[in-house]
C-alpha cells in the first residue's frame, strides 16, 4: 500500500484483473448493504470513440446515513462524496486499486475526527477486494 502524500490517493495492489476486482468489490458492498450509485468505465468509453485505454473503472458507493453526517459537518466535502474507487491496469499489467485516504478528506474539510469512522470502511473495501 502506498500513499502520496502530496494527493492523498492510496494505491493498493490487487491479486485479480480490473474485472475480477471490480466484481469482487461489487460483491462485498452488496453483502454490506452499500449503495453502488454508479460504475464508470473509462477504457469502455474510450473505446466508444476509437482511443485505446488501459482497463480502467470507477465505482462511486456509499450509503447516507454514513455521508450525510459528514456533509452536514463540512458541506465541501459533497464534492468529495460519495465514495470512490478507482479499480486500473497500469503498463506493465499490475492492477491497482486506489481511493482518497478517509483522513486526506477529513483534512481537506475539516469535518469533526470523529466522523473519520464514517468512511474508514474504504481502506477495508479496498484491501479485502484485492486478496
Amino acid at each position: 500500500m502506498t500513499m502520496s502524500k502530496d494527493n492523498g490517493i492510496v494505491d493498493i495492489a490487487s491479486s485479480h484483473s480490473v474485472d475480477e476486482t471490480v466484481a469482487k468489490l461489487r460483491s462485498i458492498l452488496e453483502a454490506r448493504g452499500v449503495t453502488l450509485f454508479a460504475l464508470v468505465d473509462h477504457s469502455g468509453e474510450a473505446e466508444k470513440v476509437g482511443m485505446k485505454m488501459l482497463p480502467t473503472k470507477l465505482l462511486i458507493f456509499g450509503s447516507p446515513k454514513a455521508g450525510t453526517p459528514i456533509m452536514q459537518a463540512a458541506p465541501s466535502a459533497a464534492i468529495d462524496l460519495p465514495l470512490k474507487i478507482l479499480v486500473w491496469e497500469d503498463g506493465q499489467q499490475n492492477v491497482w486499486i486506489s481511493y482518497n485516504s478517509p483522513v486526506y478528506l477529513q483534512e481537506r474539510h475539516g469535518f469533526p475526527l470523529e466522523l473519520i469512522q464514517n468512511i474508514g470502511a474504504v481502506e477495508q473495501l479496498a484491501v479485502k477486494a484485492g486478496e
